[in-house]
């Protein structure tokens, strides 16, 4: 496997920013290192492109015939290697070359099919989509691994969703031609392609984790065997005396929740790859409740958080540094590897890092100012992981493992 050709631009005409994306894929094609004719393309636009996110595809299509299978979706920014064009015009794609017998394309309106065994999948979904996590759910439960990787479309628009298999369009799309709304879309990959795929949160814990001992569908009743209106305030220093004090300290935190015996918070403090952070939503004085944007369980774990961009820093550097010492286990140990991490990498793609290519979705409510500059979320990936071809895009959640998370951010690297 050779290096993924991969290209970007932004423009406020779309054939401009396709025909410079164009002239970078075709430039690495023509480089030694990387392939010369990969099959399967990612597109991923931003939503002031959504309108003509058919015109785009059968542009690219058409321009690069040797692509037979697409996948992709729409967010409010994308990213690429270095970069992230957050709230203008944008698209971003890489070329990959995996084997045709390891990977297949689906969609909601041609499934995966059962002569196909998954290991793993890429899934592009559509938030509006009733039972949405569910979904994901299922479609982990349908493959060998169990994980998926990926992200919801966001769009201050329309919608959309890529996916075009074989020599044409996936039987089933009829007038949809490859791109369509709703449901999952996405690649499922077999078990001979290597990938290594990591979560890094955003937010940290302001609190002990609580065991929720009373719960009623979304509204928590009991923390600890404590009234869980009575825990949050305690946590937060803050009391319903100095009203506008305690909301303004409410709003600014959420609730991290784990399964029962779960990794709720590693040994850094941070919050482990098991929480799920999810809104509170409102207050419940009567029953001293709490009410979260999810249903709970007795025997779960919570932990009240907020976003912490020092935090955040430091978790999406770990994650970096964890897969180059998986990918350079003899070479490099985790220390070696944290050390390096840190400092500048390379100038160029590096074939010896075994890293083909990488893909990297990250929260809409990271990007951008979140992390202190523009595009200095994708810069701290391209200093900590190294210079690889990388494509992405910012989602209104993302998918990992069976999980549909928030504030956070899901690397996934193809290896050599």
């Amino acid at each position: 496997m050779k290096l993924f050709p991969y290209g970007h631009a932004t423009h406020p005409q779309w054939r401009m920013a396709a025909a410079l994306v164009l002239a970078q894929l075709r430039a690495h094609m023509a480089l030694p290192g990387y392939a010369h004719m990969p099959a399967l393309g990612l597109l991923y636009i931003t939503d002031h492109y959504a309108s003509a996110a058919q015109d785009i595809l059968e542009f690219l299509g058409a321009e690069l015939p040797q692509v037979t299978d697409w996948s992709g979706t729409v967010g409010v920014g994308v990213a690429s290697n270095n970069v992230e064009y957050f709230d203008e015009p944008a698209l971003a794609v890489m070329l990959c070359d995996l084997p045709s017998d390891q990977y297949r394309v689906f969609s909601g309106v041609a499934p995966l099919g059962l002569g196909f065994e998954a290991h793993t999948a890429l899934v592009h979904a559509d938030a509006s989509t009733p039972d949405v996590a569910e979904l994901i759910a299922e479609m982990a439960g349908r493959t060998a691994t169990g994980y998926l990787f990926g992200g919801l479309a966001s769009s201050r628009t329309q919608s959309v969703q890529f996916a075009v298999g074989g020599n044409g369009n996936i039987k089933g799309h009829g007038a949809a031609s490859g791109v369509f709304s709703g449901g999952l879309s996405g690649v499922a990959f077999g078990e001979g392609v290597h990938l290594v795929s990591r979560v890094t949160q955003g937010c940290q814990p302001v609190a002990p984790v609580h065991e929720i001992t009373g719960v009623d569908g979304n509204v928590l009743t009991a923390l600890d065997g404590r009234p869980a209106l009575d825990v949050l305030l305690g946590d937060l220093g803050v009391s319903l005396d100095q009203p506008r004090q305690a909301l303004a300290r409410v709003r600014a935190t959420l609730a991290g929740l784990s399964d029962a015996g779960s990794d709720s918070v590693n040994r850094t403090g941070n919050f482990g790859s098991d929480v799920i952070v999810r809104h509170i939503v409102g207050l419940d004085p009567a029953r001293k409740g709490v009410a979260i944007a999810e249903t709970a369980e007795v025997g779960m774990r919570l932990a009240f958080c907020q976003r912490n961009v020092t935090a955040a820093r430091a978790d999406l550097i770990r994650i970096c540094a964890e897969i180059r010492e998986e990918l350079e286990p003899e070479e490099m140990p985790l220390s070696t590897a944290t050390v390096l991490a840190a400092a500048e990498a390379d100038s160029a793609p590096n074939a010896a890092r075994r890293i083909a290519g990488a893909i990297y979705v990250s929260c809409s409510g990271r990007g951008g100012p979140h992390f202190g500059a523009p595009s200095a979320e994708l810069q701290i990936v391209r200093r900590a992981l190294g210079d690889v071809p990388l494509v992405g895009f910012f989602a209104g959640g993302e998918i990992a493992r069976h999980h549909l998370y928030g504030y956070t951010g899901v690397l996934t690297v193809f290896s050599i």
